[in-house]
């Protein structure tokens, strides 16, 4: 139990709270129009959030007791039954992937074993209003905008970043080649 917990005024214990989030280094508005339930459940989400030690979800995927072999050891076969599990032992922790369906199964999952699951994270697998998304086109490289533009982005979207960024190639919208997106478990929000 907290100080924070011990504490049976309200207002108080968000006193308390805010005075700790701004020790260790952070800021926040004021609102006046924002319950008070609402605002003291935010500020423990957010000091939850802050005093929490950094993994990675390989290392709770072992700590699950889920092994996550070298892909060069797996068959297809072997591969395609491994990314499944991987992927829906993911969600049960609070890990979520997004924009797929421009890798196979094996390209997918080198980048989750050499890459994506290595990942510092902050994940809460007891708290189901937390969840650590993995976009796989969401690094913000040339790249990753490119590969978003050709198969997941909308004309909307398109004709928007086309008149933002007219020096930018646009490429030809294609469908992405593999249908795994609507399979994988989604984010809780």
């Amino acid at each position: 139990m907290s100080d924070f917990d011990r504490e049976p005024d309200q207002e108080k214990r968000i006193e308390m709270m805010r005075a700790e989030i701004k020790k260790l280094g952070g800021t926040l508005s004021e609102n006046p129009d924002m319950p008070a339930d609402l605002e003291e459940a935010f500020l423990k989400q957010v000091l939850e959030y802050e005093t929490a030690e950094s993994t990675s979800v390989l290392q709770l995927l072992q700590n699950a007791g889920v092994e996550v072999p070298p892909p060069e050891g797996l068959d297809d076969t072997q591969l395609n039954a491994k990314l499944w599990e991987v992927i829906n032992r993911m969600a049960t922790l609070g890990a979520y992937l997004l924009n797929t369906n421009h890798l196979s199964d094996r390209a997918l999952y080198e980048n989750l074993y050499h890459d994506s699951l290595r990942e510092e994270a902050m994940l809460f697998p007891e708290n189901p209003g937390y969840a650590h998304v993995i976009d796989l086109v969401g690094s913000g490289s040339d790249e990753d905008q490119f590969t978003y533009l050709k198969y997941y982005a909308d004309e909307d979207y398109r004709s928007s970043w086309a008149k933002d960024w007219p020096g930018d190639p646009m490429p030809e919208h294609e469908d992405p080649p593999f249908d795994r997106d609507r399979h994988l478990p989604p984010p809780p929000f």
